[in-house]
């Protein structure tokens, strides 16, 4: 809340007697022709109420150890509402143990993770929230159907046939396979199916860890199609991946994690100026310290 002060600057200091040109006070015969004693009334203020809207994600100086081996070291920044954010790494460079601790499923030495400005340790944070995990495997005993009615029935929502098919002619899987135990799918099936059901969520904050993994070029293009449907929902995506070209397709802003810290943070073409060539991966390559490893 701001108040700001809405009456003039002297609207409650006393006036100044009359004076003559000599500076002298101005008498008054008797009491009765005295001027009038000024009365004073209290400031007037205009209050304004700001509606605040908190990140959907923030990471606040967030480290973990395992066995004395720094994971996370002071990992801090913002994923603002609506935005569509990337998270770049090599493999070892936290990028698992960050989500982890954003899930809740490991607990962070220090530092805080808020979701929607709500602590990631309250259950209630992460109602809003979708995720799909780098390795993906679900019960191989279930059908595509049961799977897909299962993860709505987690989220208290009803199984909705007709968006289970919708869902399925989007990402050209056949809608045959909901009739077949998990089991019997190849990767590329299996990850389809996990999209379908992260993304049947309708959820306000999307987590998406390698999806594009055991994918053909063609699904590929047919998941950047549904992530374009989620920009234009205002929906906010968290997407980490490998293939650098990726993250600069579909993300506004991206952050590059190595040895557990933030080494870079900002536009794929502000992480370009980091090589005279302007390759990405060339400037990748630089920002974590390791072009001198693989010059010619």
């Amino acid at each position: 809340m701001i108040a700001t002060n809405g009456g003039d600057d002297d609207s409650d200091t006393r006036q100044a007697p009359n004076q003559d040109k000599s500076g002298s006070l101005a008498a008054s015969a008797t009491r009765e022709s005295r001027a009038p004693r000024l009365r004073y009334s209290a400031r007037t203020f205009r209050v304004t109420l700001c509606s605040h809207v908190p990140a959907a994600l923030n990471f606040v100086d967030v480290c973990k150890h395992y066995r004395g081996v720094p994971a996370l070291q002071d990992a801090s920044f913002e994923v603002e509402q609506g935005a569509f954010f990337g998270l770049a790494g090599v493999n070892g460079a936290g990028k698992t143990t960050l989500i982890k601790c954003l899930l809740d499923l490991c607990a962070p030495d220090s530092g805080r993770i808020e979701i929607f400005g709500r602590p990631s340790t309250e259950v209630a944070s992460r109602e809003r929230l979708t995720f799909l995990p780098e390795r993906f495997m679900p019960p191989y005993y279930l059908t595509g159907r049961a799977f897909l009615r299962m993860m709505a029935g987690l989220r208290g929502a009803r199984y909705d046939e007709n968006a289970a098919l919708a869902m399925l002619e989007r990402l050209e899987l056949d809608p045959r396979v909901l009739d077949r135990q998990v089991r019997g799918y190849s990767k590329g099936m299996t990850q389809k199916l996990g999209l379908a059901g992260c993304l049947l969520a309708d959820c306000d904050l999307v987590l998406l860890d390698e999806p594009m993994s055991g994918l053909d070029p063609l699904a590929r293009a047919l998941v950047k199609g549904l992530l374009r449907d989620l920009r234009r929902a205002g929906r906010t995506l968290f997407f980490t991946s490998h293939a650098l070209a990726d993250l600069e397709e579909i993300c506004d802003r991206l952050a590059v994690l190595h040895e557990g810290r933030i080494r870079f943070m900002g536009t794929a073409a502000a992480m370009r100026a980091f090589a005279p060539e302007g390759d990405l991966e060339s400037a990748f390559l630089r920002v974590i310290g390791a072009d001198g490893l693989v010059s010619a």
